[in-house]
This record gives C-alpha cells, sequence and structure tokens, in this order.
C-alpha cells in the first residue's frame, strides 16, 4: 500500500493539563496541525499531531518536554509517511467526536418544553452526566436544565 504525504505524531499524557501544554508547544514549535485527541481510562490522553516529518518530529520534542514540566509524559512516537489505513482510522476518531457533538445538540434541543421525567431519563442515558442516579431523582428541572446545558456547552467547547 502506498504511504501517505505527511507524518503522524503522536504524545501520550496523564491528565488534561500536560496535554494542553504538550499540544500547545508542539503547534508553536513546528508547522504541524493538532489532528484530535483520545481520552482512554485512568487519565491516560493522547494528541495526534501532523505534518512533514522534520516538523512532526520537532514537535513531538517540544511537546514532550512541555508534558514533562505540567505533568507526566508517558509516550511519543512518530509514524513517517503512515499506511493509508492509519489516516483514515485518524479520521473517523475526529467524525466520531463531531458525531457525539451533534447527537447532543439535537436531544438537548427544546430542553425547556420537556418534563421533569423526561429530562431525568435524558441525564441517566448521558454516561458523562455529573450527578449520580440518585440525585438525579431528586433534581429539580431547573437544575436539571443547568447541567445538561452545561455537558452541551463543554462538548461545544471540546469540538473546537
Amino acid at each position: 500500500m502506498e504511504g501517505a504525504a505527511f507524518s503522524l505524531g503522536m504524545i501520550e499524557t496523564w491528565g488534561f493539563p500536560a496535554l494542553v501544554a504538550a499540544a500547545d508547544a508542539a503547534a508553536k514549535a513546528a508547522d504541524v496541525k493538532i489532528v484530535t485527541y483520545q481520552g482512554a481510562d485512568a487519565g491516560i490522553v493522547t494528541v495526534y499531531v501532523i505534518g512533514d516529518v522534520s516538523s512532526v518530529q520537532a514537535a513531538v520534542d517540544a511537546g514532550a518536554q512541555a508534558a514533562s514540566r505540567v505533568g507526566r509524559l508517558l509516550h511519543v512516537h512518530v509514524i513517517a509517511r503512515p499506511d493509508a489505513s492509519v489516516p483514515r482510522m485518524i479520521w473517523q476518531l475526529v467524525q466520531g467526536k463531531e458525531q457525539k457533538q451533534e447527537q447532543l445538540e439535537a436531544v438537548t434541543e427544546g430542553l425547556e418544553h420537556k418534563s421533569v421525567s423526561e429530562l431525568r431519563k435524558l441525564a441517566r442515558s448521558l454516561a458523562d452526566f455529573p450527578l449520580t442516579g440518585i440525585e438525579i431523582s431528586t433534581a429539580r428541572k431547573e437544575e436539571l436544565l443547568l447541567h445538561l446545558r452545561e455537558l452541551e456547552a463543554k462538548r461545544g467547547d471540546e469540538k473546537k
């Protein structure tokens, strides 16, 4: 298979502040593009960087140093000219995040007109809703609306 015309760099950290510092340093260090990030369990997050080989290597090195200063750097890796299936996989990751945001926006549209029981059902269906099941059961409509809108705004910020 023919390889891609760019390189892929990955910086894996423990904790989001280290990831943000790594992404910022990488973007400032060379002519690269931060494509997306991905979270895993236990606070492990990875940022994906693309560009030409030397730019990606410089960006990953700068990002690794910044992540080490701010938090905990776990791993870094650069793939020069990845196989064509790798960019497709990254693209699917990006598209999945955009689809989740669109789904949340569609679900939260017209919340004011929903009953408290409908809002509670919606809150229980969202894995990252900030209240526990018991708290959802006793929450008033205003509180549920507040948390749902905050969650929508948070996901909107992540999309940018």
